[in-house]
């Protein structure tokens, strides 16, 4: 699995003890110009998100980022609207025994920019940041994302 490497033991989903596989991804925190921010959903899951995915073996995490906004949600992101909010680490929410290395950063859409679910995403959803997501099951580095995000 491309992105993907072990890193220990840790419990399985049948409560047992297995390896634990670290996910080398990137996660966007994505702000429009109302304040309000991007979720997405990918097709057959629950749990909303924010864009991005997994890092390439030899990418980059800032062309990762370029290239997982692109194939998602189709807008080329321009660096200058970039910025890094650092690494975090959380369990994956879609995939049982696996946690996420995370290079996180902060997107701000200029007014007027339209975007659209692609690719393997299914639903987006912008959320108050002040009132975020009661009515939506978000991922656990989503909610490390919005409060590093100063939501």
């Amino acid at each position: 699995m491309s992105g993907a490497g072990t890193s220990g033991a840790g419990r399985s989903a049948d409560g047992g003890i297995g390896p634990i596989t670290t996910l080398r991804i990137v996660a966007a925190v994505v702000e429009r110009s109302d304040g309000r921010h991007l979720l997405v959903r990918k097709r057959g899951t629950q749990t909303f998100m924010q864009v991005g995915g997994k890092i390439e073996p030899g990418e980059e995490p800032l062309a990762a980022l370029v290239r997982e906004f692109e194939e998602e949600v189709g807008l080329r992101l321009d660096p200058a609207d970039i910025e890094s909010l650092g690494r975090f680490g959380a369990p994956a929410a879609n995939e049982p025994d696996h946690i996420v290395d995370a290079h996180a950063y902060r997107v701000r859409l200029r007014p007027g920019t339209e975007i659209a679910v692609q690719a393997e995403l299914e639903e987006l959803v912008w959320i108050d940041p002040a009132d975020p997501v009661a009515s939506f099951p978000l991922a656990p580095l989503s909610r490390d994302l919005l409060i590093a995000a100063g939501h």
